[in-house]
């Protein structure tokens, strides 16, 4: 290892003394002025990630759906997935050593994971639109080629076009072509597939108002209208022509306020969606003729997507094994929806996508999606296969044609990560298929009223849960008194978990009524409040 070119490059990248971060399940995320050196050390750990895996490794700059002063880091492992977690450590350690420490603790990464510092390393470079990202991007190349690793700079990608490149090369092209057109081939030739299935029963335009959230997939969008048919119209507001990233619009804001985002002007019954700012997040929303507003989040769109593989299972006759994965989160009327009335296996996992996406690999076919609208399909390499053979061999023409369907959306679906344009694609794929609007979809079931809460404790982690977090094991007796609570609601449910960030705790309640679930919420967050070692003062009720 050239400690020499390590400890030359870093003074460019000195680390502000006393800074500590933490590698969450979205990478690094803070103020933008104080991650040069994270950037920097960041392009080491690719380096050596790559090294060890004999693998292209990604690294995407961005912080998602955060504000525009903000930006973020994250590595992308072989197949497009998450840093695996032994090297989310290695990431903390590196990114929080005082310079003194630097050549020790990388010694100690290649010691522990047995990297062969002669294989060759190559990595893949992306960022968003943050004025921030040209140049914390430059940083990661430097530390790329402080190690003497060769780099591919993509530029302004979208988060889940970067998770798909390192999938590409290292799948040597079979998951796809590995540069933004090959992206946009793939889906639009499956969606132009599948949408010549819906012709018959669609009357005029499929019109979509898009909220780009004033970030990259305003840009991505626009590059891609080429390739989509004519029948498919977007009409793209918060485009970034003006507005800052993410404020009072995108995915985030409109899930977390529940009303449209700011620039976008809505009729009763158009089909509107908001992509964050990174473009790997979508929810979906409209407005009925009383001008109320309906969200329809991750959990819409899970059931929406499950039911229709459900039925082009069952009409081709296969028989993969098939759940939806869920996290504390989901709406208690999705989840009953989906065992009672579609009998699909549903399994909840801890909230973070790497822990959905790692149990939908359980299964042929794992649908998940968490409920602000990041999730995606898994389909095992069996799965795949059994479906491509049916599709060009089954002699049954129905069978064959719900087999080829079912091809067609394993192409439109981006498998490796949550990703707002092709989980577009496919919902609009599956309302023109279906001929429903978005009042329809809607209907499939109806929200139990929910509300989330946020509960200042001295020390986060008292709080200690079990079963996907929606028990609480410690403080003693904080689980007996949420039960005891619940009981006294209809529908109710509620859980509470710590923030992977501050020192609070997130309470979850739901009932028959806002009313009621507003009172459950008020009533645990004081329990929280009085067992937790709560600082300030005790909540307040919930304003109406």
């Amino acid at each position: 290892m050239d400690f020499e070119a390590v400890t030359k490059y870093s003074k460019l990248h000195a680390k502000p003394p006393g800074l500590s971060l933490q590698y969450g399940t979205a990478g690094f995320r803070t103020k933008a002025e104080n991650l040069n050196h994270t950037m920097f050390r960041m392009g080491l750990l690719a380096v050596l990630r790559s090294k060890q895996t004999k693998s292209t490794i990604g690294v995407m700059v961005t912080a998602s759906h955060n504000p525009e002063g903000d930006n973020g880091v994250k590595l992308i492992d072989p197949l497009g997935e998450m840093l695996a977690p032994a090297w989310e450590e290695h990431a903390n350690h590196l990114a929080n050593a005082e310079e003194q420490e630097l050549h020790h603790v990388l010694a100690d990464i290649c010691q522990k994971e047995a990297v062969n510092l002669q294989v060759d390393a190559f990595i893949v470079v992306g960022r968003d639109t943050r004025p921030s990202s040209k140049k914390l991007s430059q940083s990661v190349i430097d530390g790329v080629s402080a190690l003497g690793g060769q780099y591919h700079d993509y530029g302004l990608v979208t988060t889940p076009q970067l998770h798909y490149m390192v999938c590409c090369r290292n799948t040597h092209g079979d998951y796809g072509t590995a540069t933004v057109e090959g992206y946009y081939q793939k889906l639009s030739k499956a969606f132009v597939e599948l949408i010549k299935q819906a012709t018959s029963q669609r009357d005029g335009h499929m019109c979509l108002k898009v909220d780009c959230a004033n970030g990259i997939g305003a840009l991505k969008l626009k590059e891609m209208q080429r390739f989509l048919p004519p029948c498919f119209v977007m009409h793209l507001d918060n485009d970034g022509a003006k507005g800052q990233l993410n404020h009072l619009c995108g995915a985030d804001f409109v899930k977390v306020h529940q009303k449209p985002p700011v620039g976008l002007e809505m009729k009763p019954g158009e089909r509107c969606c908001s992509f964050d700012g990174d473009a790997d997040r979508i929810v979906y929303y409209h407005t009925d003729a009383a001008g109320h507003f309906h969200l329809l989040d991750g959990d819409k769109i899970a059931t929406l997507i499950s039911t229709f593989l459900k039925e082009l299972l069952v009409k081709a006759g296969q028989t993969l094994t098939f759940a939806v994965v869920q996290t504390a989160y989901a709406n208690g009327s999705s989840t009953r929806y989906l065992e009672e009335t579609m009998k699909v296996p549903v399994y909840c996992a801890k909230t973070g996508v790497k822990h959905l996406h790692h149990k939908a690999q359980e299964f042929d076919i794992g649908v998940y999606f968490e409920a602000n609208g990041h999730g995606t399909v898994l389909f095992s390499k069996a799965a795949e296969k059994k479906i491509r053979c049916q599709a060009k061999e089954e002699k049954d023409i129905e069978k064959r044609e719900a087999a080829k369907m079912l091809e067609n959306t394993i192409d439109l679906i981006n498998q490796t990560i949550g990703d707002a344009i092709s989980d577009m694609l496919v919902i609009e794929v599956i309302l023109a298929l279906k001929n429903f609007t978005i009042s329809q979809w809607d209907a499939m079931y109806t929200d139990l009223p929910n509300r989330q809460l946020k509960v200042k404790v001295a020390d986060r982690r008292v709080i200690d849960t079990t079963d996907a977090e929606r028990k609480a094991v410690t403080p003693l007796g904080l689980q007996e008194e949420i039960d005891n609570l619940v009981k006294k609601f209809k529908s109710a449910r509620s859980f509470v978990r710590p923030s992977g960030t501050e020192d609070v705790v997130r309470v979850y309640a739901e009932a028959d009524t806002q009313e009621n679930t507003d009172k459950l919420a008020h009533e645990v967050s004081l329990v929280v409040y009085h067992l937790a070692g709560g600082v300030g003062e005790p909540p307040k009720p919930v304003a109406s």
